[in-house]
């Protein structure tokens, strides 16, 4: 399948609505009973190109959305947000256009119409600060995007992302859904009770959820090499930036470095946050991962105090030891 828009309403995008790590994988293989071709999006999406099952299942692409819907609702109690389009930009774009819930679906013959207002900022691949720039040069929508000369875009963007946003404004995207199982991963989230200014307190979630995700590989005695920080907008859109860790770890004090420096490379100083989420990636099992020893006495303190943190909570409750900067809940 190529991702040109040429073709009919083929890909699925489907958002579950934020379910556990268990509930997630037998969601994807409800998808799987649909079509094979299904790419895990973690921790709570996926795409599906469903273009070999219209004829099995005598429905089109938004006909198969709703049975996706219906049986992730009945089985599961999941309530999924399916966009439905010709290739995945538009299929993710559809499904992100209102409130959860329903499937929405764009058509080949539809797509400017559909692109035309949106806000920039809407487009997939499109963060805050690249926002911002369009937006002082008055692309404000995509419509004004994919009409703008390239050359104007060049000296604005660069010549190669220039190129790439002036395809997705137009709806072009070349990209397949390729199929995939979800990566080994944990992950939390923290939803804020409004639109979270603040950098501290973004901070301060960020501490939480990186304590929490490595009381988890501790008592399950795993360890990540990699961790991911999603940040999800007051407009829906979300940016997600991924960063290889120096060693693999369970230790909360190198999670949480990790999330702030992901954090603050951002720049998010005016942005609107409704939630934030990190993801643990590339699990291992601790015993089978190399630690560079450390002579400092003060990292050999750390750790003891962790560990008996981590027996206090396992006891206790996981109330009972935690971060003195940390907020009081989180939604994993």
């Amino acid at each position: 399948m190529t991702g040109s828009v040429s073709s009919g309403p083929a890909v699925l995008y489907v958002h579950f609505g934020g379910p556990d790590e268990e509930t997630y994988r037998e969601l994807l293989a409800l998808l799987a009973d649909f079509t094979p071709v299904v790419q895990a999006l973690p921790p709570d999406a996926a795409l599906a190109d469903v273009r070999g099952a219209l004829r099995y299942f005598r429905q089109d692409a938004a006909g198969l959305a709703r049975l996706v819907r219906l049986r992730a609702a009945a089985r599961y109690g999941t309530e999924c947000t399916i966009g439905v389009g010709p290739n995945p930009l538009l299929a993710r774009m559809a499904a992100h256009d209102g409130e959860p819930g329903g499937v929405r679906e764009v058509r080949a013959e539809d797509t400017a119409r559909f692109l035309d207002r949106k806000p920039v900022a809407a487009l997939h691949g499109v963060g805050p600060a690249t926002a911002r720039t369009l937006c002082s040069y008055g692309l404000d929508s995509v419509g004004r995007l994919a009409a703008a000369p390239p050359a104007t875009l060049q000296r604005i963007l660069g010549a190669s992302t220039a190129r790439r946003l002036a395809e997705r404004a137009r709806g072009d995207d070349t990209s397949r859904v390729v199929p995939s199982a979800p990566a080994r991963s944990a992950s939390a989230e923290h939803r804020f009770g409004h639109d979270e200014l603040d950098a501290e307190q973004r901070r301060r979630a960020l501490l939480t959820l990186a304590d929490e995700l490595g009381f988890r590989m501790r008592t399950g005695r795993q360890v990540a090499r990699g961790l991911s920080l999603t940040v999800r907008y007051a407009d829906r859109t979300t940016t997600t930036r991924t960063r290889r860790l120096p060693e693999p770890t369970a230790h909360t004090p190198a999670l949480t470095h990790a999330a702030y420096a992901l954090h603050d490379a951002l720049g998010l100083q005016r942005a609107r946050v409704r939630a934030v989420a990190l993801r643990a990636e590339d699990l291992t099992a601790a015993e089978l991962a190399a630690r560079q020893l450390s002579f400092d006495p003060r990292e050999d303190r750390a750790r003891r105090a962790e560990e008996a943190a981590d027996r206090a909570r396992v006891r206790f409750g996981a109330m009972a030891a935690y971060p003195a900067g940390a907020v009081g809940a989180i939604a994993a």
